[in-house]
């Protein structure tokens, strides 16, 4: 008798459904894979990890201060015997939360910007170009330190200035790919077909440059990461009783010239993976749309 698992006919059906399948997922770079994984990873954290923490991250041991890595406390413990590992968990959820917000607030309010000044042109445009290289002319890090200093530190506050920091970055670039997009035959239609220019701005415009808007969104999602941990260890980001990951390595950092350096490499670790990640799914979507065009 034949076996029908060899049989030529089923083989092919089989390649043949293979190949359909294969055909009908989308080419994702092994770049963007890995830093979707990693990123996925610390939102699970972020959300459920308070559930499967081995220990109290905020319960304080005075017996096991600043105790080293060991079977019992995989990534020891702190200054005040709070287990590192549970620590780091949790301390994902503040800046998960905390940097999406400021990124979308100054991507979202950057874009609107970029797609006027790129829309409008004339006077509007350069106006407007000169009042974005007047405050890109300011270091970043002295912008936001004097304005929380000012306000003072809080969720709220760090979301809404490191926003406002972003915007005219995000704007620059946006305004740029808006002034191509302007010279387009399609836009011209547009502007005979009688439509306005808020009209063409979003209806025309907006959807073409939408995967620069992306890339913008997740490459500053990776440098808010970065940027909230530096304030919160400068005392101007997250505030205590956060575990945040800054918070941590301020904590930690006076203890390395004693040899003691899990609290410090070990957040550093964390914060390092999350910029990461988002960096190589920011480089994989730009491949992806350029080799799309």
């Amino acid at each position: 008798m034949t076996d029908l698992a060899q049989s030529p006919v089923r083989g092919d059906i089989r390649l043949s459904w293979i190949g359909r399948l294969r055909g009908s997922l989308p080419d994702v770079a092994p770049s963007t894979a890995i830093g979707s994984v990693v990123l996925l990873f610390w939102v699970a954290c972020a959300l459920f990890g308070a559930l499967f923490v081995p220990f109290d991250p905020y319960a304080e041991d005075f017996l096991s201060m600043m105790t080293p890595p060991d079977a019992v406390h995989w990534f020891g413990t702190d200054q005040l015997g709070r287990d590192v590992l549970s620590r780091i968990i949790v301390g994902s959820r503040d800046i998960l939360l905390v940097a999406p917000l400021a990124t979308l607030a100054g991507v979202a309010s950057g874009s609107v910007i970029g797609l006027v000044l790129g829309t409008f042109g004339g006077l509007v445009d350069a106006v407007g170009a000169r009042l974005l290289d007047a405050v890109m002319s300011l270091p970043f890090i002295v912008l936001v330190t004097m304005a929380l200093v000012a306000i003072g530190p809080s969720n709220l506050t760090v979301v809404a200035v490191i926003g406002l920091a972003y915007a005219p970055l995000v704007a620059r670039t946006v305004r740029t790919a808006a002034r191509e997009q302007r010279e387009r035959d399609y836009v011209s239609a547009a502007r005979l077909a009688g439509e306005g220019r808020l009209a063409i701005m979003f209806l025309e415009i907006l959807p073409n440059v939408r995967e620069t808007i992306l890339i913008e969104l997740i490459t500053r999602l990776g440098y808010a990461f970065f940027s909230i941990a530096t304030l919160s260890f400068l005392g101007l980001g997250i505030q205590p009783p956060s575990a945040d990951w800054g918070l941590a390595i301020a904590d930690g950092y006076g203890f390395l010239t004693g040899g003691k350096w899990w609290v410090v490499v070990f957040n550093s670790a964390a914060i390092i993976s999350l910029v990461m990640a988002t960096n190589l799914i920011a480089q994989g979507i730009g491949a992806f749309e350029q080799g799309d065009k």
